[in-house]
């Protein structure tokens, strides 16, 4: 290795060229290990895995074990550019987390909503992101130096996402039942569908800002092409995923044909065509998500399939939040005024979410306990909104939006479960259950005597 090399391998915080491989399967080992570590300290003080994940990255991000400068060696990551050089498994656990998302939107659940369920998650995702971008457009009218215009219009959309495994976990894990988790669930279940429009919508409007032109093309047209051809390329992925599982019959092809077809909708949506002047792009959440509902909607085997899948992109999800928290910025958070925009997006989409919960379940005569409780129990943000702010990353101030998503994801999903656990208590509908180790569940059965 001589001397040039070495010296841009040690710029770069890893290996020389000819151990790049070593050194991302180092890392990513490393990475996977330290956010399983995490959680289990996570878990003796209570605090949701997702946040012990981030946490992990932070901790082998640049700015705290990369500094030591041992990321050549695989233990942490000594810039942020060798972090974003990791950026294909961010957009591959993208892919399934959208993918199983889609397995939400079952026409026998949809159809057992009702109008109440598709009002309240409809009204208050728009009043939320109304709420959060009217808040940041005069954070830009006061400070446009620190955050602009196609940034306060983009986190006005991501403010709309909540986090249905948060949800879910909590859910499950005390066994809640009632009026206010059957109506939470049904939410959650089309909020994230929701805000993937809305984020398409006004991520369109903002590259048009920072394109420096306002034209019915770029603000109308490109994104309502955007989404519908997203649209159309999930279901058509979704009908053929179908045509071809019948053929296989073992679980764990079939499993691998649904891996297959997620990593193929993934790498076609990072496709972008010109036709006739108008950029036709697609949205890879939007894509993933309608390919995994149209696949639920017709396989009938579907559901025991998108829960092992589930379970087996777990290793892939974690190293997307770790992976994450690694590109926290801690630089930017050291500016009050960048604190500030995060401070006013947590607030303003916190009461954006209690309010429009509280008004929409008003309208449609919910009851006073989920009149009262819902709004808090839709607080928690995780996955999907980060999934966004990295789509997000192309804008100008990309990484800023992508620090504010961050820093309000650790808020949220330091009390935001918590939250949702003290609400369902307060309405009446926990149920504590004991814990019980896997290790015990599945033990092997004394072998009996005939003696």
């Amino acid at each position: 290795m001589d001397k040039e090399e070495t010296e841009a391998a040690r710029r770069a915080g890893g290996f020389p060229h000819n151990h790049i491989m070593e050194q991302m399967l180092i890392c990513l080992s490393l990475a996977l290990i330290a956010g399983l570590l995490m959680s289990r300290l996570a878990k003796a003080v209570n605090l949701p895995a997702v946040t012990s994940y981030l946490v992990a990255g932070l901790l082998l991000g640049p700015f705290f074990l990369g500094r030591l400068g041992l990321s050549g060696l695989g233990f942490g990551f000594g810039t942020l550019e060798q972090v974003e050089s990791y950026g294909v498994i961010t957009k591959v656990a993208l892919g399934f987390i959208a993918f199983v998302i889609g397995n939400e939107f079952r026409l026998s659940a949809l159809k057992s909503m009702g109008k109440q369920a598709i009002t309240v998650g409809i009204a208050q995702a728009v009043i939320t992101t109304a709420l959060v971008d009217v808040a940041l457009v005069v954070l830009h009218l006061l400070f446009p130096d620190v955050i602009s215009l196609a940034s306060a219009i983009t986190l006005g959309a991501i403010a709309a996402a909540t986090a249905p495994a948060a949800t879910l976990m909590v859910v499950k894990q005390y066994k809640a039942d009632g009026p206010l988790t059957h109506l939470l669930l049904m939410v959650v279940a089309i909020d994230d569908a929701v805000g993937l429009v809305l984020f398409s919508a006004s991520y369109g409007v903002a590259n048009a800002l920072e394109q420096g032109h306002m034209d019915l093309l770029s603000v109308v047209v490109e994104p309502l092409m955007e989404i519908l051809l997203s649209l159309l390329l999930g279901a058509v992925a979704g009908y053929l995923l179908n045509l071809l599982e019948v053929y296989f019959h073992s679980r764990s092809k079939r499993m691998s044909l649904s891996v297959a077809f997620v990593l193929l909708t993934v790498g076609v949506s990072m496709l972008e065509v010109e036709v006739g002047g108008v950029r036709c792009g697609f949205s890879l959440l939007l894509v993933c998500m309608m390919t995994g509902t149209v696949f639920c909607n017709i396989c009938p085997t579907s559901e025991e399939l998108m829960d092992r899948l589930d379970r087996w992109v777990s290793p892939i999800n974690i190293l997307f939040f770790v992976l994450s928290g690694a590109e926290l910025d801690l630089t930017i958070l050291s500016n009050p005024l960048v604190l500030l925009v995060g401070v006013v997006y947590i607030a303003s989409r916190s009461l954006g979410k209690i309010s429009g919960a509280y008004a929409s379940c008003r309208a449609t005569k919910c009851s006073p306990s989920i009149q009262k409780y819902l709004g808090i129990t839709l607080l928690p943000q995780a996955g999907v909104a980060l999934g966004m702010a990295a789509e997000a990353a192309q804008l100008s101030d990309g990484h800023m939006v992508r620090n504010v998503v961050l820093f309000s994801v650790l808020v949220y999903e330091l009390v935001g479960p918590t939250l949702t656990k003290m609400s369902l208590m307060a309405a009446g509908e926990i149920k504590p259950e004991g814990r019980t180790s896997a290790r015990v569940e599945n033990k092997a059965e004394e072998p009996v005597s005939v003696n």
